[in-house]
């Protein structure tokens, strides 16, 4: 594995705990997300992405900034931030609950359901690191359909073709 590799790791290592110390729910979703739920890298990451609820963003930047993560926020951010500890970005994307339990990305002028059903606790596992994942079937209907920009989309299908093997 790549020097890289490992760094994201131990990134998402200390981010886990950090946010697990402080009680914050938190899920892996994206590229990241796939590899702990096969077990393995599965292509060259730029960065870990990861959801919480947004009434948690003082805590997470409380918590995340004890644990030596910067804050470096977009002028554009709507609905996440972004922190980085050495090298490794994380960008947040923050959900709300819905009146019906559930996941919404509030989206400035029209709210999106991400998900029916609450994210839950399922952690899974990558080497010696432990990560809170979203749903496996929640993974799967975000990568069913590609993004519009040609290098997301690729990751997009590649991702998708992973995990049509992955067997929970």
């Amino acid at each position: 594995m790549e020097a890289e590799s490992r760094a994201h790791l131990a990134a998402i290592a200390a981010l886990s705990q950090a946010l697990d110390d402080a009680g914050v729910d938190h899920w892996l979703f994206g590229g990241w997300a796939v590899d702990f739920w096969v077990g393995q890298q599965t292509r060259p990451h730029d960065d870990v992405d990861l959801a919480a609820w947004r009434r948690d963003f003082a805590r997470i930047k409380v918590a995340l900034e004890a644990a030596g993560w910067r804050h470096t926020p977009m002028p554009d951010d709507v609905i996440g931030t972004r922190y980085v500890l050495g090298a490794v970005l994380v960008e947040f994307t923050f959900v709300e609950s819905g009146p019906a339990g559930e996941v919404v990305v509030p989206l400035p002028d029209q709210p999106v359901v991400w998900s029916t059903e609450p994210f839950g606790d399922v952690r899974r596992e990558f080497g010696a690191v432990s990560a809170r994942v979203i749903p496996l079937d929640v993974l799967r209907a975000g990568k069913a359909v590609p993004r519009e920009d040609a290098s997301d989309a690729a990751k997009d299908r590649a991702d998708a073709a992973t995990l049509e093997r992955v067997v929970e």
